[in-house]
């Protein structure tokens, strides 16, 4: 049976028409969002224990690496660049010079997040577990008596405390601590860390509170946070507050600045905005915060205003990889389909504020778009970050580097590296990583969502019983999914599996039989008294895709990407013929690939295994040619290339471009000229 999947305009209900979910218990412990028993929210985050990654999956791996050699990386290295000295230095312990940006406090913060997440996750280790012992309590060492904690204002500028909303990143730093807290005693790691951070929020409501300041960050993120501490501990002023700074922004409060107001989100109210503007990662912050406060307080105006931002970031801004942000001066978003491959900023960080945005998004609508943006996102932008071995990094992401790129400084590098100036990435990568399993799969009274397709587990209270599925699979590799139903009776609820935008055909079997699941909104629908052992296999196809941009795309214009699945792919150098310059090279449909395996027939474009590339399960072969336009740089009239030799181009997923080595890439690749 092959059903089409209906697009992700049609009638899936919009945030005006959600009525809040049934109360719900988190037991003291949620995911990274948890909504709150009267949140106009579609769908139920799982608690963290509800959920489980094998490591014999792509995501398993990810999370594996990322607690042997992400994590323990983060923390050396937050010993070795300062940020942990600025903060002996902040609670008198030391009299060591303030190192690194004024603002690295939030990377100690991203790293206890993580750390957070993982311990309660698996056992972790004693050196893990010590680091945030010790680091816990540093924090409360150099918190001062009003509760006020940044070691920079409180080493190098006490002076200035305050003074410099723009830039002073202080509101920011306390989000990430607020996160951090929510992380330490969601997963009852670190209760302690609550205090601290309360302390803290506390004195932020005093100031900036109702009848207070009237003052908002430069860089978004303290919505985000001061809603889930509020959903943690209940104190409704921290939700409060995190509503008065979203009205208060876009009265030009911050000033002009060096790029204008609209870079920090601040040049017009967010219930009136249209367009995404400024900085990419700011703005994908405000964007989360926007939905954890409308889903809070029943804001419907401040929900569509966040859907419409969504729209036009995702429409007209956003690259084929789910990145964020097209412009290296203010590492901002452009113009509309301002989206050139080889000067994309893609700051990784807005990646993952991608993922945090639209997994917000996906909770308060339970619209299937909101994951399939976010797992785009995932299996590209952000797992392209991270090199194979988990301890170097990109800052930024191109989706092209050219022959002879010559590096212009860390955020343009031609390769990971191991840290950075401004670290904000690597610890960001790791508190996500940590918390990935809480992102596979929701819940409400009537069912079970799988959203992200990886080997493991996942189970709730669903129509008054325990239910577990485990899920087999070798996605994002294969489409095959298979999941085993175990439930303490035969109670009557729905299994929703999400059938990705990128599919046009599927299959579904039950007990080994084949049945009629037509997609609705997105997800396959699955409603029965399910017997314990009932098994259920969804066979997601996944040919090669040849994919196109709008023609207003200027830079890619007469160019395609390659994509199967979830996956983009890329052209390498290390995949071309000695001598072949990779800007020289066209896909040539005419020309048959040679297939990877012998026993598949030649097609113009092929998917299948390199045996010399053994981690990597499936390449994509094509036709390709090098085309000769001649030396000269301008030509009178049309330029007509000529084409040369024929030979069968090796794409590899993006996300693991420059592992191999150095060299030239690109994701958009031109079309030879057919006569």
């Amino acid at each position: 049976m092959t059903e089409q999947k209906l697009s992700d305009t049609s009638a899936a209900p919009s945030v005006r028409t959600m009525r809040a979910s049934a109360p719900f218990d988190l037991h003291g412990s949620a995911g990274p969002v948890a909504p709150g028993p009267g949140a106009v929210a579609a769908l139920r985050p799982l608690n963290p224990d509800q959920a489980r990654l094998d490591t014999g999956g792509l995501l398993g791996r990810w999370q594996r690496r990322n607690a042997e050699d992400t994590l323990p990386h983060c923390v050396d290295n937050l010993h070795h660049a300062g940020n942990i000295g600025n903060l002996r230095a902040a609670a008198g312990e030391s009299d060591e010079a303030f190192a690194g940006m004024w603002f690295a406090d939030s990377d100690v913060h991203k790293t206890l997040e993580a750390a957070a997440w993982e311990l309660g996750t698996s056992s972790g280790d004693e050196a893990l577990r010590s680091f945030v012992e010790d680091t816990v309590a540093l924090l409360a060492r150099a918190q001062q008596a009003d509760g006020y904690l940044n070691s920079y204002f409180t080493v190098v500028a006490p002076d200035e405390r305050w003074r410099k909303p723009d830039w002073s990143h202080e509101l920011y730093c306390a989000g990430h601590l607020f996160q951090a807290a929510v992380a330490a005693a969601r997963t009852g790691v670190s209760p302690a860390l609550v205090a601290v951070a309360r302390r803290f929020a506390d004195l932020l409501v005093e100031r900036f509170g109702p009848g207070g300041v009237e003052e908002v960050c430069g860089h978004p993120e303290i919505e985000t946070a001061l809603a889930e501490l509020y959903r943690l501990t209940g104190h409704r002023p921290y939700l409060d507050l995190a509503r008065r700074f979203l009205d208060l922004r876009g009265r030009g409060l911050l000033g002009h600045g060096r790029f204008g107001p609209a870079y920090y989100q601040d040049h017009v109210p967010v219930r009136e905005a249209r367009e995404v503007t400024g900085h990419a990662v700011r703005q994908l912050y405000l964007l989360a915060g926007m939905v954890d406060v409308g889903v809070e307080t029943g804001d419907h105006v401040l929900l569509d205003a966040a859907e419409r931002l969504w729209e036009d970031a995702v429409h007209r801004r956003s690259y084929v990889t789910g990145a964020h942000g097209s412009r290296h001066r203010e590492e901002a978003y452009g113009d509309p389909y301002e989206l050139p491959p080889d000067r994309a900023y893609a700051e990784t960080c807005a990646a993952i504020a991608s993922v945090h945005a639209n997994w917000r998004l996906l909770l308060a609508t339970g619209r299937a778009r909101y994951a399939d943006e976010m797992e785009r996102a995932l299996y590209n932008a952000v797992a392209a970050a991270v090199s194979s071995d988990g301890r170097h990094f990109f800052y930024s992401n191109p989706l092209q580097l050219r022959t002879g790129h010559a590096s212009s400084g860390e955020e343009a590098a031609s390769r990971r590296l191991p840290w950075y100036s401004c670290a904000c990435c690597p610890p960001n990568i790791a508190r996500l990583m940590a918390s990935l399993h809480g992102y596979l799969a929701t819940a409400h009274d009537d069912g079970l969502q799988i959203h992200l397709y990886a080997s493991g587990s996942v189970n709730a209270e669903v129509a008054g019983a325990a239910v577990r599925v485990d899920v087999r699979t070798e996605y994002p590799w294969q489409g095959r999914i298979e999941l085993t139903v175990t439930s303490e009776t035969a109670a009557t609820w729905t299994l929703a599996l999400r059938v990705p935008a990128w599919c046009d055909a599927y299959t579904v079997r039950i007990d080994g039989g084949p049945v009629m699941a037509p997609a609705r909104d997105g997800y396959i629908r699955l409603t029965r008294a399910w017997a314990p052992g009932t098994t259920v296999v969804l066979d997601l196809e996944m040919p090669v895709r040849q994919v196109s941009a709008h023609p207003r795309v200027d830079a890619v214009r007469g160019c395609v990407a390659l994509a199967r699945g979830p996956l983009v792919y890329c052209l390498e150098q290390a995949d071309l013929p000695p001598g072949t310059v990779l800007e020289d090279v066209r896909l040539d449909p005419a020309v048959p690939a040679v297939p990877a395996v012998p026993a598949v027939a030649a097609a113009p474009i092929t998917s299948g295994h390199r045996e010399d590339l053994p981690d990597i399960p499936v390449v994509i072969n094509a036709g390709g040619l090098v085309a000769h336009a001649g030396d000269s740089l301008y030509a009178t009239g049309i330029r007509r290339e000529r084409p040369g030799t024929s030979f069968t181009l090796t794409a590899v997923p993006y996300f693991l471009w420059g592992n191999r080595s150095e060299g030239p890439m690109r994701v958009w690749i031109p079309v030879a000229a057919t006569e």
